[in-house]
């Protein structure tokens, strides 16, 4: 670990990079929660339904069983 510090200390400037992933990470972060937020509660319902309803129209459905 030494190895890296002294590494990372000899670049100009080194405390920005931490700076900007944080900025990136918060951002993407708030991003995603305001994607989530404003997402329609029916959208919502319709997706989490999906896998449980029976669709004669299921590409894997058996043919024998039908």
């Amino acid at each position: 670990m030494k190895i890296v510090m002294n590494s990372l200390q000899q670049i100009a400037h080194v405390e920005w990079l931490a700076t900007v992933g944080f900025l990136i990470f918060f951002i993407f972060f708030l991003w995603m929660g305001y994607s989530v937020y404003k997402t329609p509660k029916i959208y919502v319902d319709e997706m989490s339904r999906m896998p449980l309803d029976d669709n004669e129209n299921d590409f894997y459905q058996d043919e024998d069983l039908k």
